[in-house]
């Protein structure tokens, strides 16, 4: 057997392969206990087989390739997107509604940003939460699923609801994710998800009574998913003590996160409504986001809730999609790694236009956090987040990195106009603040993202059960296909 390290050549594809041999053959890969880590093929790593991937791979790229010209052609909506911007309409939804332009002869107008909960201001929603210092994300959650705000007593009979599915079934802990573990937790939730299905005797049941216990039970497992798949990732790939909290019944999805995914399993009160005030403001963003989409999609072919919801989680987990708040901490740690003194923002001005030029942290000339695709003058989450991680600044001693924040907002836009010479709003996503708030708790970059797909579970499960009462067919848009016709050739007259 040739040894990987022998094969010689500059191809992207050849220095992924020698990277990824190389880790394995030092283990730090860390393998699977069955003995795989990366595929087979790696670890044989002949020089034919790798010439062979490599030669297929340009062929398929070649192969898959599509002229720009007919996407124009044939009037193809890219991204699903309008030519002005805005999104085609796919469907009709009462659950949310995100307001970030309107209309005028056919051209997107800037307007500031609103988000409503079935028609409810979220604005509103989170002024009455922090008023009277309580935690709001399971009226949230109520509000979403069952489309109306909740009283004392139906909240209260639905935080109970809640509490009684924070721990997993029998043994799944065990069976379906100790002994299981992923490098990624996102990977691992989505598993989670799915293996739950051979736990549900109504498991395709489509009825809604039996959608709706399944969408409940989902909710009030998401914290516990997520804390045990990255505790089963922390000790099998990275050697560290396993520690292990029951959920607390009684907490709210919020402190039984914290608990769950810090070692301690201690935090602070504000500590606990800043993640929770964070989990209201992702907790649902309309229809078209793309894993509520997804959810839709799925849910209209009548398949079950786990298929379901596990496609919404494949579908976050893309850098595109689910990731930016993951970017936006990534960017920051490189900031603090390559300024000095974070207080001197001329340091800091020089470093986000390496940023704009691609001089720095990944190279893709974008300052994450600033910037989105339907809000165009402010993202109304990002206001609201911002109040709590001022708060949250102050009591952690993090007013100086707070402000590097601060000053990313305003001058991020001006800089990006300056450099790229284009005129574009650029408000604030609610991803720069969140970003923040997760750095500040010392939520890991790997649970970032699952915590988000615990805030936006509701919602998913809110669209799914929209799609079954209202929706009807199954969604099947058209595709142009742009093939040239050609004859089949038998195998021996193939060159």
């Amino acid at each position: 057997m040739k040894s990987t390290k022998n094969i010689s050549g500059e191809s992207a594809f050849r220095k992924l392969f020698n990277k990824v041999a190389e880790k394995v053959e030092n283990k730090d890969l860390n393998p699977f206990s069955n003995g795989y880590g990366a595929p087979r093929w790696w670890k044989r790593g002949s020089a034919e087989e790798v010439n062979f991937v490599e030669t297929m791979s340009q062929q398929l790229e070649a192969n898959n390739a599509i002229d720009g010209e007919f996407y124009t052609k044939y009037d193809v909506k890219r991204g699903l997107r309008n030519a002005n911007g805005t999104g085609v309409i796919v469907g009709l939804t009462k659950v949310g509604e995100v307001v970030g332009y309107k209309t005028e002869n056919n051209q997107k107008v800037a307007v500031d940003g609103e988000l409503f909960y079935r028609g409810i201001n979220v604005h509103d929603l989170v002024d009455s939460v922090v008023e009277e210092d309580r935690f709001g994300y399971e009226e949230t959650s109520y509000l979403l699923l069952f489309g109306e705000l909740p009283n004392k007593e139906q909240l209260a009979e639905y935080k109970a609801t809640l509490g009684a599915r924070r721990e997993l079934p029998s043994g799944f802990a065990r069976d379906m994710i100790l002994v299981a573990p992923s490098n990624n937790v996102m990977n691992k939730l989505a598993r989670s998800v799915l293996a739950l299905y051979s736990y549900d005797d109504l498991a395709d049941d489509l009825s809604i009574p039996n959608v709706l216990r399944q969408s409940i039970d989902l909710i009030g497992y998401f914290p516990s998913l997520i804390a045990y798949g990255f505790q089963a990732k922390r000790a099998h790939y990275h050697n560290e003590s396993l520690h292990l909290h029951y959920p607390d019944p009684e907490k709210s999805t919020a402190e039984n996160i914290l608990r769950m995914i810090r070692p301690t399993g201690e935090y602070t009160d504000l500590e606990a409504k800043s993640l929770d005030l964070s989990m209201i403001l992702h907790a649902e963003h309309g229809g078209g986001n793309n894993s509520t989409f997804t959810t839709h999609v799925v849910s209209s072919t009548g398949t079950d809730t786990y298929s379901a919801i596990a496609a919404a989680v494949g579908s976050l987990k893309g850098p595109k999609h689910g990731g930016a708040n993951v970017e936006v901490i990534g960017m920051m740690n490189d900031l603090k790694a390559n300024v000095k003194d974070i207080t001197n923002y001329k340091e800091i001005e020089k470093y986000l236009m390496k940023l704009l030029k691609g001089e720095a942290f990944d190279g893709s000339g974008l300052i994450y956090g600033l910037g989105h695709a339907v809000y165009t003058v402010s993202d109304p989450r990002a206001t609201l987040l911002k109040g709590m991680a001022k708060k949250l600044a102050e009591d952690e001693g993090l007013i100086d990195e707070f402000m590097v924040y601060d000053f990313i907002e305003k001058r991020g836009p001006q800089l990006f106009s300056e450099i790229k010479g284009v005129e574009k709003n650029m408000p604030a996503n609610v991803d720069l603040f969140s970003g923040f708030v997760y750095s500040a708790l010392n939520i890991p970059l790997d649970v970032a993202t699952p915590v988000f797909a615990a805030s936006r579970i509701s919602g998913w499960c809110a669209h799914r059960i929209e799609e079954l009462v209202a929706g009807g067919k199954i969604m099947r848009p058209a595709y142009v296909n742009v093939q040239e016709k050609r004859p089949y050739v038998p195998l021996d007259k193939r060159g």
